[in-house]
């Protein structure tokens, strides 16, 4: 390669490094060093941690691109005065260095200075402050409780992300573009002005004072208006999201009307609330625009009548009237643009309330790796919900490595409970959870959860791709091993058939939202490949075949035989014949374990177990015989 040419190359090389480093001036990636503030100011401060030298940056080529607004007035004025003072004939020889300055001045020096302006808010700033905070945002949320999610809806928190990413964002690109915009050109202005008399500069303080007067009363009424109207927008959107959710719900009965009424009555209160705030926004631009209009009058009348006296020049008049001008068409704009980082403040206050709630549960400062391990001890465990009906009172079990237990009970024994707290979706109120002997309070969630793999009645699916549904259990793994998880829960077959609306087939069709184009026992054969792809050490069964017919079911139970081997299972079931070969059984009643022991023992003692059994048509607990067992 020749020396020119490997110059070229390294050019190259650097001017794309210095278009990265433009276009990623941070890592917008970075995590958070700690848990969001409850505070809007400082929730702000939180989410742009990391950013400041651009912000820094963005904030300096916008003062200069301020002042460049002046600085263009001053000139033109200039030009006018070298017209009073030159006649025609010599005014190009008299003034050349002038009007080549001027020149230069409009065609590169300010186009310049508004060009790298732009660039800094539109290519270093708005990509990535929002990908800045909404990451954070996610991955905190992420870390809250299921109670947590329980309790909204899943379109509204969506939603308070979004809102408050992009509340964030505007916030910083307006408070750069406009504020300190603002602030240059007005330093600028008084600068200017006070060449021509102190006067002109007394009228544009007064005038200030007069705009900062409306700014502070009615910036907060807007704020306010404006947080009630992002919580109203979000209630539409979880009432529209949850109903179009469970739309087979709703169609299945016939409650259409219903569900309309109540998208009617949260748009009602949506629009009562963008009334509320139209009224505030309407009186305030009215008195805004009438201020702005006494400012041309006061700039342009003052050195007018010193220009009567003899005190100011034909160019200091013209050159206070542009600025005059500039600044009224700015006064809207500023103002504007002030409520709405107001509007914006109030919609990160909201968004805030929601999402910043601290962690129910939480790693231990000290929590370590949970190591790999097949033994399960509840020791002396209790959880009431917070002493209210339900839950598990004084219960010990211990499962040992590779033994398979199953837990029976009418709804309401603790079944649910006690696979709750095994995944530390709670944290036991009294007693202690070991795995391998160590205490899961002590322990990594994750870790924790890793080494666990769990089959639910209520199947979870992803609008995904049934690889990725599947491969959810192992990412890392092959196409070969997710169609050998897949064929070995009775899956593989279905999946060759699949095809979404774009034509997307087999392994590649998209699965719609919570898996909705699959029968339940499809969703339950998916849910089960990925348990068995993921391959943990403890296998969590809670109803596993429920949705099965008998004849997929027995095909099934043979997977699980070869997936159960090695290790330790812990499996819940109301059709009591998928538990006979169990190693033991466990029998809960009230939160409490009232008997235990092989399928054989159990209907050998006559007890509950027993009862259950007779009173079973083909294996399954009914509510009222389980129940009535139960008493």
């Amino acid at each position: 390669m020749s020396e020119a040419s490997g110059q070229q190359v390294g050019h190259r090389v650097d001017l794309t490094t210095l278009r990265e480093k433009i276009e990623r001036p941070f890592d917008y990636e970075a995590p958070a060093s700690s848990p969001p503030p409850r505070t809007p100011l400082a929730f702000i401060r939180w989410s742009l941690n990391g950013a400041g030298g651009v912000l820094l940056i963005a904030s300096a080529l916008s003062f200069v691109a301020g002042t460049t607004e002046v600085l263009a007035a001053y000139l033109l004025g200039s030009i006018i005065d070298s017209t009073d003072q030159t006649g025609p004939a010599q005014f190009f020889s008299d003034n050349g260095v002038l009007l080549a300055l001027v020149a230069a001045f409009f065609v590169l020096a300010r186009p310049i200075a508004l060009g790298l302006n732009s660039l800094s808010q539109t290519v270093m700033m708005a990509p990535n402050i929002f990908n800045l905070v909404l990451g954070r945002l996610f991955r905190y949320t992420l870390g809250h409780s299921v109670n947590f999610f329980d309790n909204d809806f899943a379109g509204r928190i969506a939603q308070k992300e979004m809102q408050a990413a992009r509340a964030v964002s505007d916030l910083a690109n307006d408070f750069v573009n406009t504020v300190i915009f603002a602030l240059s050109s007005f330093i600028g202005a008084l600068a200017m002005l006070g060449l021509i008399g102190g006067w002109t500069v007394v009228a544009l303080l007064v005038w200030l004072g007069g705009y900062l007067w409306l700014l502070i009363h009615y910036i907060p009424r807007i704020r306010k208006t404006a947080k009630d109207r992002a919580e109203s927008r979000a209630r539409v959107t979880g009432q529209v999201v949850d109903t179009i959710t469970n739309i087979k719900t709703v169609k299945l009965f016939a409650h259409s009307e219903y569900e309309d009424r109540a998208a009617l009555g949260a748009l009602r209160r949506f629009r009562q609330d963008q009334l509320a705030f139209g009224h505030v926004s309407t009186s305030f631009r009215f008195w805004l625009m009438t201020l702005a209009g006494t400012l041309p009058v006061l700039l342009v009348g003052i050195p007018l009548y010193l220009w009567s006296q003899g005190q100011a020049s034909t160019g200091q008049i013209v050159a206070a009237g542009a600025i005059a001008l500039r600044l009224a068409q700015m006064t809207g704009w500023v103002s504007f643009t002030l409520m709405q980082m107001y509007s914006n403040l109030g919609e990160v206050e909201d968004a805030v309330d929601t999402l910043t709630p601290e962690w129910r549960l939480q790693d231990a400062p000290d929590a370590v790796e949970l190591e790999p391990a097949r033994e399960i001890l509840f020791d002396d465990v209790t959880y009431t919900y917070g002493g209210g009906s339900g839950g598990i009172r004084d219960l010990t079990l211990r499962i040992a490595p590779g033994e398979k237990v199953g837990v029976v009970g009418a709804s309401g024994a603790g079944k649910s409970t006690l696979v709750a707290l095994l995944l530390r979706l709670y944290d036991a109120e009294e007693g202690a959870i070991r795995v391998g002997g160590q205490d899961i309070s002590k322990v990594t969630q994750e870790s924790l959860r890793k080494q666990i793999g769990m089959v639910t009645q209520e199947t979870s699916m992803f609008n995904r791709t049934a690889r990725e549904n599947i491969g959810y259990g192992r990412p890392e793994a092959s196409q070969a091993e997710i169609e050998d998880a897949a064929a070995r829960a009775e899956a593989h077959d279905f999946i060759g058939e699949l095809r979404d609306f774009r034509g997307r087939q087999g392994y590649d069709a998209f699965l719609g939202e919570r898996g909705v184009k699959l029968s339940g026992g499809q969703r339950q054969r998916i849910s089960l490949a990925r348990a068995l792809l993921k391959d943990a050490p403890i296998l969590v069964l809670d109803e596993a075949t429920s949705a099965l017919d008998s004849e997929v079911e027995a095909q099934i139970l043979e997977a699980l035989e070869e997936a159960m081997e090695g290790k330790t299972v812990l499996a819940i079931a109301h059709r009591l014949s998928t538990l006979s070969s169990m190693d033991r059984i466990v029998v809960m009643h009230d939160g409490r374990i009232v008997e235990e022991g092989t399928h054989h023992d159990l209907l050998a003692q006559d007890g509950l177990y027993a009862r259950y059994w007779k009173r079973q048509s083909g294996g399954f607990i009914g509510t009222d015989g389980g129940q009535e067992a139960a008493e």
